[in-house]
């Protein structure tokens, strides 16, 4: 099928009518049925064994081969704000083993924040920078419906990203490799805020990559997402993240088989959702907990882990402390925005002396400085519980 009889419109159209839950599976499932040129080389990085290598190849799925190369390309054009092959990456020795990576002066380049950080909720301001002004080639490619069986990735960049309803980007101020924007129905120019539709499309994606190693990741407004039109982040790191690897402790199983868990003996207060008879379970579980936390005006990270069989929801008032002056002087002079994957583990260091002196003892200081108090995370989890327990058997089906 051509691609030109695929594209939408140029000129902006109405949202469609919210389908059914089935349907919207179904139209998914279409979705991510690949179809990729074979033999698609390596993503390129063979300088670290924290990245991909050449021996990846083989195994890599197609959307992950397809995303390598794609990515690689925007690297080889000098796209990017920094190397992040020339990035000193390492672990640090202890019982968290914290991921530590030096990219100077990254705060300094990255797009600036253009909205209040004390309302998770906030209206889309197209005055603002959103994901329909970036350049053409920064667009990867771009995914859509169709009535049959052949969907499939599209090769090079659209003339326009509004020619899609869902499409991914890289991130110009990468932290790893294949550091990429997942943007749902970008068309619609949709807030930072979780709905269940588009959580479930950002959890096909981590399925669709078929490792470990690949996750998505969430930052709601509040929680150091820093545009506000919708969009998930995703980057490929060799090792296991320090909150994957956490203790955790049952609280409840829901009516379709969710188990809701909490981390333990880490210094980020969150909870962990896996389980339930199939990932669409799981996500419409994960997206309801999140629509209660922004309703309720609470910030929050997500990680979507373990392609899509694990997912963190992580709780944090960093942003808040600074707006109330009572965040620590050392950290704030760190400069360190303790996003999701900071949360995870993964922390972006911009200053020589901060990467040289890294220590397990220093991150869980700061990360405990991020997160809730005991009793504020006691308090939420009462009521996050509650509405999660207390919702009819037709809303876990």
């Amino acid at each position: 099928m051509p691609i030109g009889s695929l594209l939408f419109p140029l000129t902006p159209t109405p949202a469609a009518p919210v389908a059914s839950r089935s349907h919207r599976n179904s139209i998914l499932r279409r979705r991510f049925r690949v179809q990729t040129k074979a033999g698609m080389g390596s993503n390129g990085f063979d300088s670290t064994s924290f990245f991909g290598t050449e021996e990846d190849g083989p195994n890599l799925s197609p959307f992950l081969r397809k995303l390598f190369k794609e990515w690689d390309d925007r690297k080889a054009r000098g796209l990017f704000h920094h190397d992040i092959t020339a990035c000193e990456t390492k672990v640090l020795p202890g019982e968290h083993n914290f991921v530590a990576t030096l990219i100077e002066g990254r705060d300094q380049k990255k797009r600036p924040t253009e909205f209040g950080m004390n309302q998770v909720i906030q209206p889309f301001d197209g005055g603002k920078f959103n994901f329909t002004k970036v350049r053409p080639d920064e667009v990867i490619f771009r995914f859509q419906d169709t009535k049959n069986e052949s969907a499939r990735y599209f090769d090079g960049a659209p003339h326009t990203v509004s020619a899609s309803p869902s499409a991914i980007l890289i991130n110009v101020s990468p932290i790893g490799y294949c550091h990429a924007l997942l943007i749902p129905r970008i068309q619609e120019c949709l807030p930072q805020r979780v709905d269940q539709e588009s959580f479930l499309l950002a959890m096909y994606v981590a399925r669709e990559a078929s490792t470990p190693f690949f996750r998505v990741g969430y930052n709601s407004l509040g929680a150091f997402a820093t545009i506000n039109h919708l969009h998930f982040q995703t980057y490929y790191l060799k090792v296991q993240y320090p909150v994957e690897k956490a203790p955790t402790e049952e609280l409840t199983v829901l009516g379709n088989g969710v188990t809701v868990s909490q981390l333990v003996q880490y210094p980020v207060s969150g909870f962990v959702f896996q389980g339930g008879m199939s990932l669409e379970d799981l996500s419409h579980v994960v997206s309801n907990a999140c629509i209660f936390l922004q309703q309720n005006n609470t910030p929050f990270n997500v990680l979507i882990s373990e392609c899509g069989r694990r997912v963190f929801l992580l709780l944090q008032c960093y942003a808040e402390k600074q707006a109330l002056g009572s965040a620590s002087q050392e950290f704030l002079d760190m400069r360190i925005n303790p996003a999701v994957w900071e949360l995870s583990g993964h922390l972006v260091l911009k200053r020589r002396k901060d990467h040289d002196e890294a220590s397990e003892a220093t991150l869980c200081r700061f990360l405990v400085e991020a997160s809730l108090s005991g009793a504020e995370f006691q308090e939420l989890k009462r009521c996050v519980l509650e509405f999660l327990t207390s919702a009819g058997p037709e809303e876990f089906r």
